[in-house]
């Protein structure tokens, strides 16, 4: 089955109105593969409250503490602030009144108007929406390390949809709130105002697996 189209205002209404490039792209996971593109077809649009140097912009109000990384595209909004010791690559949009905290690392992602992460937080090929709360040590995974088949599948209406790329982390919807240590697996889809508790692993397709060998569908194999 070919991957169909999410609509991206279910999850974060302003993304389009926020980052209009987004819109070239038909899914999330799409987005997030092309991040470094949608940042830098952004960049020509800034106005003057922006100082760009190598492909970085900076809102005059933004701050970035000494010891941060940020790499090229990569666009830091109105009030935005990144920490000590955080590493942005690979294509970073934040929205205004983001915040990345110490030791994060985020990498070809979007975060959207007053989105957090705490710190020591990892978010890979992401989406991450309005308001959302990131607590410590949370982790936005976006690659199958440990199988063999690496394409990632996301779960759409109640199947798993293969989406044909091999790295995305998350949508995450506004408002969501992600306790500290928590992971959240390749291909997650979380819609606003969902929580995920401490030390929670989220595996949707894994869930979906689950719950049909304990109806019988597919077959439990041991190992």
């Amino acid at each position: 089955m070919d991957a169909p189209t999410i609509l991206l205002s279910t999850y974060i209404p302003e993304a389009l109105r926020a980052c209009p490039p987004l819109a070239r792209y038909a899914t999330p996971w799409h987005m997030a593969a092309h991040a470094a593109e949608v940042v830098r077809a952004l960049l020509p649009t800034l106005g003057a409250e922006f100082a760009v140097t190598d492909e970085v912009a900076v809102h005059r109000t933004a701050s970035v503490e000494a010891g941060a990384v940020v790499r090229g595209p990569a666009i830091l909004g109105r009030n935005c602030a990144v920490a000590a010791h955080a590493y942005l690559r690979d294509g970073v949009f934040l929205d205004d009144g983001a915040r990345i905290g110490p030791s994060c690392e985020v990498k070809a992602s979007f975060l959207f108007r007053g989105a957090v992460l705490a710190h020591l937080n990892y978010a890979g090929n992401s989406l991450i929406g309005s308001a959302v709360n990131v607590e410590a040590g949370a982790v936005l995974a976006n690659h199958w390390n440990e199988r063999d088949g690496k394409e990632i599948a996301v779960m759409l209406a109640e199947c798993p949809v293969m989406t044909g790329v091999e790295k995305f982390g998350a949508l995450v919807g506004d408002g969501v709130r992600i306790g500290a240590n928590a992971v959240t697996s390749p291909g997650t889809l979380l819609l606003p105002r969902s929580v995920v508790g401490r030390l929670t692993l989220v595996d949707q397709v894994a869930q979906y697996e689950a719950r049909q060998r304990d109806a019988g569908v597919i077959e439990s194999h041991s190992h």
